[in-house]
């Protein structure tokens, strides 16, 4: 089974990968950006947007699905971006397929274990009463009285869509992330890539700290670590201008 993807712009090849709850539809604004001067590769992974539904969810078969896609599309080495979730996605492959990644970007995630704090957001969506709903913005209402942040309900909501007239779903495979859980939080292991990697993190997120540094350059030799100041977990989305300058730069494409 192929990944769902679109495909933006032509020249060197870039996959971007969103994080857990998400889709490649978050990426579209800076994909078209990144796709002025290069092929960008927005990716859907499994169990979420429109890609395939599968029981098994963890870091090694989701980048077996990232190295199948690219066997697709006849692509034999790529630069790689992900975001939380896809940030730890990008890293396995990077760890377990080094000769097929260029350079890696990892947005506001490390390498290490995670405590959970998604059951507030899977009890929210869980105790949605979908056959209920008359209208997406009910939906909105509903879940914005289990949740305080009006950012988070609308990411959220991005996730569903009608089935038929009447009746919403969610896109995501909801039971599947919800029973994997811990291991989409898990490690990624300790094997080492030594190729190029850039670390972005937000000073207002504690994804990646100060402690986490010695073990992030042990692990990944090459890498550099770039802060947003004041940035959140969701940077790209807070701070677009920044992040994509910093990015562009370590790609190389500053002339943009």
């Amino acid at each position: 089974m192929i990944l769902n993807h679109r495909i933006q712009g032509e020249g060197e090849p870039l996959f971007i990968l969103h994080g857990l709850f998400g889709s490649s539809d978050n990426w579209n604004t800076l994909g078209k950006r990144f796709a002025e001067h290069r092929q960008v590769i927005l990716v859907d992974q499994r169990n979420h947007g429109r890609s395939f539904h599968t029981e098994e969810m963890n870091y090694s078969v989701m980048a077996e699905d990232l190295i199948r896609l690219m066997d697709h599309l006849t692509i034999e080495r790529a630069d790689m971006l992900g975001h939380s979730m896809g940030g730890k996605t990008v890293m396995k492959t990077a760890l377990d397929h080094p000769e097929r990644v260029e350079r890696l970007i990892v947005a506001d995630i490390g390498p290490q274990d995670y405590v959970s704090h998604h059951d507030e957001i899977l009890d929210a969506m869980f105790s949605l009463d979908l056959d209920s709903l008359d209208s997406r913005s009910d939906a909105v209402a509903r879940l914005s009285e289990k949740l305080g942040s009006p950012s988070v309900v609308q990411f959220l909501a991005k996730n569903l869509y009608w089935v038929e007239k009447g009746r919403l779903a969610w896109r995501m495979n909801l039971q599947v992330i919800a029973d994997h859980l811990d291991e989409i939080l898990s490690s990624v292991g300790q094997e080492v890539y030594s190729g190029e990697t850039l670390f972005v993190r937000g000073t207002a997120s504690d994804y990646i700290v100060d402690t986490d540094m010695m073990a992030l350059h042990i692990q990944f030799p090459q890498s550099e670590v770039k802060s947003i100041e004041g940035a959140g977990h969701w940077l790209h989305a807070e701070r677009p201008d920044e992040f994509f300058q910093i990015v562009t730069e370590f790609l190389g494409d500053s002339a943009m």
